[in-house]
């Protein structure tokens, strides 16, 4: 553009002299003063076309850099996106690529609290799963909580970020890569129990079989491992439950879903957060707001063990009475297995699809029952850690006797129903009379209902 101004200008220029020319020629004839014009004329014209002639060259030595640039620009832009596909870290998506993979959002695969999962195909065939962020406040803290935990680290049993998008005062999408199987829940739970139908292709199978459960259980395991010991900084889950594990073509466990999560240093001893999560996986020690650490994540994989043996919810209402004075109680299953496990009937809280099925190897459900019950002791010093916990999983480490454990979570649930609909401001769970050393507790309505959520 710059150039043809110049040459417009040069032209208007190129004429006006020839003009001035034209009437001096006129008006004085051959003249001697028109001869001293028509030199200076004649200069100047071959000045102006010196001029147009310089330009044209400045502008294509300008023109040929800048495409030189760009050229440079789009191969660095290639080799970038491809060295971080190599070294698995995520790239940033055009939204109309996710509406397109996606089909405009309508394969939703999942929803949560503050975001839905659609199920997608990128351009290139690679089956995607789109997470969508909804919410302002919360929704900016769970997209960044995830990206920071998932983006850098590599494991095979944690879900692979691929990409993410972000819209201008709109939500943000997480690119994962498709888990084919779905969740452990659909998998270990009867459908009464479960939050969600299984796909399709998933519908004939109703019960993972006991060798499987017991392999998710370690993949888990070293998956909770990976990121308490073997990450730069640690990274808590901090929702750790069935809905998060992901099984993948050949039922290897994969944890997803870090939208809770905290990046805790070396030095940092714990961290306090507000309390947040499902009921039956929250530790005691997030309760009642005395910050959290990895063992909270291990006391929400010991209640995931109990479910995966069980193949119940550890919490859930029960009716109890005939039609005329039927009661809901919450039933708390941690406490049967405590029971079952000190009278040596462990056998009983096993999954009876599972016992139907004569497929159980009553040592390893031992072994799964008595690292479950270490990973939930209400006192956090006395649970393993996760690399404690593959190594009595795999052999290496005996496992001794767990001692048994308060379980003040029963004080929670213990809830007079006639209260349920009291003010918040009312105390509505009273603890059971314990001794003396133990301090007793109470919680307000909305502390409680905080822990009694829906997933």
């Amino acid at each position: 553009m710059e150039s043809k101004n110049a040459k417009i200008i040069a032209a208007l220029v190129i004429i006006a002299l020839v003009a001035i020319l034209i009437i001096f020629r006129l008006c004085l004839g051959l003249s001697s003063v028109y001869f001293f014009i028509l030199g200076a004329d004649i200069a100047a014209i071959f000045a102006v076309l010196t001029w147009v002639v310089v330009q044209h060259r400045m502008h294509r030595k300008q023109e040929l850099l800048e495409r030189q640039l760009v050229s440079e620009g789009r191969e660095l832009r290639i080799e970038y996106s491809f060295l971080r596909k190599v070294a698995g870290l995520p790239i940033k998506f055009q939204y109309k690529d996710l509406e397109s993979a996606t089909d405009e959002f309508k394969a939703l695969i999942g929803k949560g609290g503050s975001a839905c999962v659609f199920k997608g195909i990128l351009d290139d065939g690679t089956p995607v799963a789109v997470k969508r962020i909804e919410g302002a406040e919360n929704g900016e803290k769970a997209f960044r909580a995830e990206v920071a935990a998932i983006a850098s680290v590599q494991h095979v049993n944690l879900v692979h970020l691929l990409g993410y998008c972000c819209v201008p005062e709109g939500p943000r999408f997480l690119v994962y890569e498709y888990v084919s199987n779905g969740s452990l829940d659909a998998w270990i739970f009867p459908q009464k129990f479960c939050n969600k139908r299984r796909e399709d292709h998933l519908s004939g199978f109703s019960c993972l079989p006991w060798n499987l459960r017991y392999k998710v259980a370690i993949d888990v395991a070293k998956a909770l491992a990976y990121l308490h010991h073997d990450c730069r900084s640690r990274i808590l889950h901090l929702d750790v439950k069935p809905e998060n594990i992901l099984l993948d073509e050949n039922f290897r466990a994969v944890v997803s879903d870090f939208g809770l999560s905290k990046l805790m240093g070396r030095e940092v001893s714990r961290v306090y957060s507000t309390v947040r999560g499902t009921r039956g996986y929250l530790a005691p020690e997030w309760i009642l707001q005395n910050g959290v650490t990895e063992k909270s994540d291990i006391y929400s994989y010991g209640m995931v063990l109990l479910e995966i043996v069980g193949g119940r919810r550890n919490v859930h209402l029960v009716e109890e009475g005939d039609c005329n004075t039927s009661q809901k109680k919450w039933s708390y299953f941690p406490k049967l297995v405590a029971e079952k496990f000190k009278e040596g009937k462990l056998m009983e809280v096993v999954d009876e699809r599972l016992v139907n099925g004569g497929e159980v190897d009553e040592t390893q459900v031992m072994l799964l029952v008595e690292v479950a019950l270490w990973c939930i002791q209400e006192d956090s010093r006395l649970r393993p850690s996760m690399n404690e916990v593959v190594d009595m999983l795999e052999g290496r480490i005996v496992v001794q006797n767990p001692p048994e454990t308060e379980m003040i979570i029963v004080d929670i649930l213990s809830i007079d129903q006639d209260s349920t609909n009291a003010t918040c401001g009312t105390r509505i769970a009273q603890p059971m009379q314990r001794n003396d050393s133990h301090p007793r507790r109470s919680l307000t309505c909305s502390l409680s209902l905080s822990i009694l959520s829906g997933r």
